[in-house]
């Protein structure tokens, strides 16, 4: 089966942040991404407290997708 063209779809790379490091994910929403990066930021960077300034930096390193991506739905 294949994925769902997702038009709107957001992407980060870590490295925007935190140099040298590899992890990038793409999501639907702005939402489901910024969850897979406190994730992400908690299980490879050690990172428990998420601070306002995280989150501007965070917020900041988001780009849509290129158009018309393929993004795995969890259906």
């Amino acid at each position: 089966m294949t994925a769902p063209l997702i038009d709107d779809a957001k992407r980060i790379a870590c490295a925007e942040i935190v140099p040298d490091c590899s992890f990038t994910a793409t999501a639907q929403t702005e939402e489901e991404l910024l969850q897979k990066v406190a994730a992400h930021a908690a299980h490879d960077h050690g990172i428990t407290e998420v601070t306002p300034e995280l989150v501007a930096k965070v917020r900041a390193a988001i780009r849509p997708t290129d158009s018309g991506q393929r993004i795995p739905s969890n259906d």
